[in-house]
């Protein structure tokens, strides 16, 4: 019995190591948006840039694209992933932890928790990477205004009504489960070793990815460095995985955004 409480103790340790180091990188990741990025402007700034880009028109002039600031745009959309997307994939981190920790305990080979966060962190990085390339795209095509957002009300229409859509369909329902249901993933897709808690990082950040991606593309129409975009999609985010009902939040959601798009394109029809 004392055996067991022991161990007991350690197993709550380690969740708290982990979920003290999560936060920590959740905490840095916001500071260093908020501190700009890289982009020579803090993220009130841009926020405020965002929401005069209309009317600013050409005064302003867009930052000419070059390696070095490519680099600092993907760098940019990397941290803000794991900004946004780290909080709702934490309680799945904090039971992976706690299974891996059983297997040690077990006799089995423990596995470092990082390895399976690093999964995460790759797969947002390749969003992070697409993300970059589209709107390096939007710039040349000159769709892009200086504040980092979508200047035409026809595309921007597109990309509101193009989310909404996704938010109904088969494809988002299935990566949310995924996402909503860890212990299911875990049990159906455990794999053992460095390797295999990699691969299943990767997978279940897919899963993530899959749920969220035309979410996190909204940032476009609302401003890449906007703040009240990034913090309002990131709660959207959270609580459609963590609430008991989240799914339906990320329904009406849906809705909200094809009115939302339906009305920016009635001037034109």
């Amino acid at each position: 019995m004392e055996l067991d409480r022991t161990v007991e103790k350690l197993l709550r340790r380690d969740q708290w190591v982990v979920l003290a180091l999560l936060v920590a990188v959740i905490a840095a990741s916001w500071a260093y948006l908020l501190a700009g990025a890289g982009t020579g402007m803090s993220a009130l700034d841009m926020t405020r840039m965002s929401g005069m880009a209309t009317a600013m028109g050409d005064m302003a002039p867009i930052e000419t694209w070059t390696a070095g600031y490519g680099m600092v745009m993907f760098i940019m959309w990397w941290i803000m992933m794991i900004a946004m997307m780290l909080p709702g994939a934490t309680p799945m981190i904090l039971l992976f932890a706690a299974v891996n920790a059983r297997q040690r305990e077990a006799g089995n080979r423990h596995v470092p928790t990082t390895s399976f966060t690093l999964g995460y962190v790759l797969a947002w990085g390749g969003f992070g990477l697409a993300a970059t390339v589209l709107q390096w795209a939007l710039v040349r095509t000159g769709s892009m205004a200086p504040g980092m957002v979508i200047d035409s009300p026809l595309l921007g229409a597109g990309v509101l009504l193009a989310a909404g859509l996704y938010q109904l369909t088969p494809l988002k329902r299935t990566c949310l489960r995924h996402c909503r249901h860890p212990v299911m993933y875990l049990a159906r897709h455990w794999r053992s070793g460095r390797r295999g808690a990699l691969i299943m990082g990767l997978e279940h950040g897919a899963y993530c990815l899959g749920c969220c991606w035309f979410l996190m593309l909204l940032l476009f129409f609302g401003g890449v460095m906007n703040l009240y975009w990034i913090a309002g999609l990131a709660l959207l985010v959270l609580l459609e995985k963590t609430l008991p009902r989240g799914h339906w939040l990320g329904y009406g959601a849906g809705l909200l955004l094809i009115a939302g798009g339906t009305w920016l394109l009635l001037p034109g029809l």
